[in-house]
């Protein structure tokens, strides 16, 4: 028995604890941690340096993991901790050695801010029914299709209010190829609606759907805990289902945003880190190489990229745009978002953000132009090709264009634009000159 017990105490591993908090909670709360840690040598861009693993355990129950992607300086990560009754409570921060890079050994968690929001507090309804997500099982160890951020959009419903909740993920795996991605999307994170809940006046659910495979919305037939629904990540292009198998989750804490009049990267561009990191994650995954071209599934590196964020009103159309490039010694030139491939065209309505390769060193001030037009857009699955000079466009407003700095930041704007001006299918294009620009 000596023998027995001995050997079992030699077999268990240290723990590794960063942090142990204790607060206290005034009244039954919706409670969010802000975690500022960073890690030495870790670089998402970088295989088995990408990321410190955090196991975060509440009141000695599993919460969530938490993957330190920023780096080594320290950050700050806000993450939801759920619902605390009233009472003390105890926050563990753990070091997951097998869940991190194999090559990193350490982190440090700087301190940790405890925000506990009360029923009854504005915030309180968004963060009660924010979902808990759980990893994708052919992500874990490879650090791959990670949330970053979560978010929420308030709207009204003929019978009460309904929350939308969307995810960033670092990509897709199994979706929409980089080259594709940055010509119509202007980024290679993956983003999804992944739930949404409407209530009455009275506070009671009427409806929970989640965006399962196919994109099809699906009612939430799941578990909750409190109010939060569980929900499994269940495809390579990060579709989600109301169960699964596996036990990693995370909980990102959503942030309210208003996005009527603007793109939903706007999400990303008030979290800059976000476009770093998924273009380390591009890297690393070999998806960028410095002379690919459209249609080969890779893109350059997105800092010589140009990213318009503008407003189109569109009808069985697809639009394209374009940079001029004037060099301070030599012609103008002309760079298509398309790279004269009809499927790299936007073919939506309503705000868009999308991007096009220029050349290496290209700076603000030598970019002197915006040109767009629009065509017919191609034939959706099973339709018949639409005649030519089909559909309607019309340009209502061009929010931003904009270049990454060497940080991966956003810069300023070159062009802010509103009107409304009919681009002709097929016909000339719109050409907005870019005051400053040579």
């Amino acid at each position: 028995m000596i023998l027995l017990l001995s050997l079992g105490l030699a077999a268990a591993a240290p723990r590794d604890v960063l942090r142990d908090e204790t607060f206290h909670v005034a009244r039954p709360s919706e409670v969010v941690a802000v975690v500022s840690a960073g890690c030495a040598g870790c670089s998402w861009g970088e295989k088995g340096h990408e990321a410190a693993a955090l196991a975060l355990t509440v009141d000695g129950r599993y919460s969530q993991h938490l993957f330190l992607v920023r780096g080594e300086p320290p950050a700050a990560y806000r993450v939801a901790l759920g619902p605390l009754a009233t009472g003390m409570h105890r926050l563990e921060i753990e070091l997951d050695r097998k869940a991190g890079a194999r090559r990193v050994s350490s982190a440090t968690v700087e301190r940790v801010e405890i925000v506990a929001v009360p029923e009854g507090d504005p915030e309180h309804e968004a963060l009660a029914f924010a979902p808990v997500l759980h990893a994708r099982a052919n992500t874990i160890g490879r650090f791959t299709d990670l949330p970053l951020l979560m978010w929420y959009e308030t709207e009204p419903t003929p019978r009460g209010t309904r929350l939308r909740y969307s995810v960033i993920f670092t990509n897709e795996d199994g979706g929409t190829p980089a080259d594709r991605l940055m010509a119509t999307w202007g980024r290679v994170t993956d983003i999804e609606l992944v739930y949404a809940v409407e209530r009455d006046a009275a506070g009671r659910v009427l409806e929970e759907l989640f965006q399962g495979p196919e994109h099809h919305m699906t009612a939430f037939a799941g578990v909750h805990e409190g109010n939060h629904p569980l929900l499994w990540v269940a495809t390579d292009n990060n579709m989600v289902s109301d169960r699964g198998r596996t036990t990693r989750r995370y909980a990102p804490t959503p942030m309210a945003f208003d996005l009527a009049s603007t793109t939903r990267e706007a999400v990303m561009d008030a979290s800059p880190w976000t476009y770093r990191v998924s273009a380390e994650e591009a890297r690393r995954e070999g998806r960028i190489a410095p002379t690919a071209q459209p249609g080969s599934g890779r893109i350059v590196d997105p800092r010589r990229y140009a990213y318009l964020e503008a407003c189109a009103q569109v009808e069985d159309a697809a639009l394209s745009f374009a940079v001029e490039v004037t060099p301070p010694a030599g012609e103008p030139r002309w760079f298509e978002s398309d790279g004269g491939l009809r499927r790299f065209r936007i073919q939506r309505a309503g705000c868009f953000q999308a991007a096009v390769a220029l050349p290496p060193g290209t700076t603000g001030s030598s970019v002197s132009a915006l040109r767009l037009r629009a065509d017919t857009r191609l034939p959706r699955e099973g339709e018949r090709p639409l005649p030519p000079g089909s559909g309607a466009a019309r340009l209502t407003r061009v929010n931003r264009l904009f270049l990454l700095d060497e940080g991966f930041a956003p810069g300023p704007s070159l062009l802010v634009w509103t009107g409304d001006v009919e681009l002709k299918i097929g016909g000339p294009p719109l050409v907005l000159r870019i005051s400053g620009g040579r």
